[in-house]
C-alpha cells in the first residue's frame, strides 16, 4: 500500500522542510530530496520548526532522510512536490526514472500550471493538484517558521489522499474544486510582488491603505481575466472572492478588524517573492501575474498595472539589489 511507503518531499526549501518536518514530527516516515546546503544545515542543526501562535517543533536530523540523490524516490509512497514551477519539467523527470509506478504524486506548489506539467511527463501516474495558503520563512540554522494562517488543500481522490497527509499543526483538506481553490490562491498570491517590490512585512503593508488600494486594483483586473474566461475561483477564507476588492479599499480601522478574524499574520511575515529578490533568485512572476495577463490576452481584457507590477520585477531581478522599496505612487507610475 502506497499509505505504508516514506513520503517523499521532492524539492526540499522553505515549504518542503517545514511540511515534511511536521509530518515527521508526528511519526510519519519522511525522507526529503535537498540541495547541498539545504542538507548540510540540517544535518548540522536538525530541523526547529516554529509558527506564528508561538508553537515549535525540533527534530533530530537523524528523524528524516536526507539526499541529494533523486534515487531516494525509488520507496516512495507519496511524492510531495515542492520545488518553483521552473524546476517543474526536470523534478518530474527524476520522479518518472526514479518513483514507483504507484506512488501518488501531490504539487503543493504556487501558480496553476505545474500539474499539467506533471501528468505530462509522468504518464498515467496518479498527480493531485494542491494549495498551500501560509507562508514559510528559512530562518537560518535550520529554523522554519510558518508566519500565516490556513489549511492545505489537496484535490479529492478515492484513496484520500488529503487525510493520509493530514497531521497535528499541518491540516490537509480534500477539496472537490482544486482548480478553483488554486486559482483563489494565484489572485491573493497577486500581492507577493507588492510585498516584494515595498520591502515590508506583509502585516505592516496590509495595514497601510494605500498598499491595500494598490493590491485591490491588482485583484481587480485578475478577477476580470478570470470572469471573462469563465472561472470562478475560490476564495480560502469566509467572505467571497468577488468581495476582497471593496474590502481592502475600506479604512484602516475596519479593514483590520475583517482581517484579524479571518487570517492570522505573524508580524514578520514576507512573501516567497521577497524571499527571492533578497536573496538574488529568479521569481515565480511569469506563473502569477504571468498565467492571468495570458488568460486577460486570450480574452481581451486589459490588465495595465499587472503589466506594469511585471515590469518592476523583473527590474528588480535584472538589478540584484534585493527589494527595491517602492511606494505605491512609484509602482502606479504617478510619482
Amino acid at each position: 500500500m502506497v499509505m505504508d511507503r516514506p513520503i517523499v518531499v521532492a524539492g526540499a526549501g522553505a515549504i518542503g522542510c517545514f511540511a515534511g518536518g511536521m509530518l515527521a514530527a508526528s511519526g510519519r516516515r519522511v525522507a526529503l530530496l535537498v540541495r547541498p546546503r539545504v542538507k548540510t544545515e540540517i544535518e548540522r542543526f536538525g530541523l526547529l520548526l516554529t509558527d506564528f501562535d508561538g508553537s515549535e517543533k525540533r527534530l533530530g536530523a537523524g528523524q528524516l532522510a536526507l539526499s541529494e540523490d533523486p534515487a531516494i524516490f525509488h520507496s516512495a509512497g507519496i511524492v510531495l512536490v515542492t520545488v518553483k514551477s521552473a524546476d517543474t519539467a526536470a523534478v518530474a523527470d527524476q520522479i518518472a526514472q526514479h518513483a514507483p509506478q504507484d506512488a501518488v504524486i501531490v504539487s503543493l506548489q504556487n501558480g496553476i500550471g505545474n500539474v499539467a506539467v506533471l501528468r505530462e511527463r509522468l504518464g498515467g501516474r496518479r498527480v493531485l493538484a494542491g494549495m498551500v495558503p501560509f507562508n514559510v520563512i528559512a530562518m537560518g540554522e535550520g529554523r522554519f517558521h510558518r508566519s500565516t494562517s490556513g489549511d492545505i488543500h489537496v484535490g479529492e481522490d478515492p484513496e484520500n489522499t488529503a487525510a493520509a497527509l493530514s497531521v497535528a499543526g499541518l491540516a490537509v483538506r480534500a477539496s472537490g474544486d482544486i482548480t478553483g481553490v488554486q486559482w483563489g490562491k494565484l489572485i491573493i498570491n497577486l500581492n507577493n510582488a507588492l510585498s516584494a517590490l515595498s520591502d515590508l512585512p506583509l502585516a505592516a503593508q496590509l495595514a497601510n491603505r494605500d498598499w491595500r488600494r494598490l493590491f485591490a486594483d491588482q485583484m481587480a483586473e485578475g478577477l476580470a481575466a478570470l470572469k471573462a474566461s469563465g472561472i470562478t475561483p475560490v476564495s480560502a477564507t469566509p467572505i467571497p472572492m468577488g468581495w476582497t476588492p471593496a474590502l481592502l479599499r475600506l479604512p484602516d480601522a475596519i479593514f483590520n478588524v475583517i482581517l484579524g478574524r479571518t487570517m492570522k499574520i505573524d508580524p514578520e511575515a514576507r512573501s516567497s517573492m521577497w524571499q527571492d529578490l533578497k536573496h538574488g533568485r529568479r521569481t515565480e512572476i511569469d506563473y502569477l501575474q504571468g498565467a492571468v495577463i495570458a488568460l486577460a490576452e486570450q480574452n481581451h481584457v486589459d490588465v495595465p498595472l499587472m503589466r506594469r507590477i511585471v515590469a518592476l520585477i523583473k527590474q528588480a531581478e535584472a538589478a540584484g539589489n534585493g527589494p527595491p522599496r517602492l511606494t505605491p505612487q512609484q509602482i502606479r507610475g504617478s510619482a
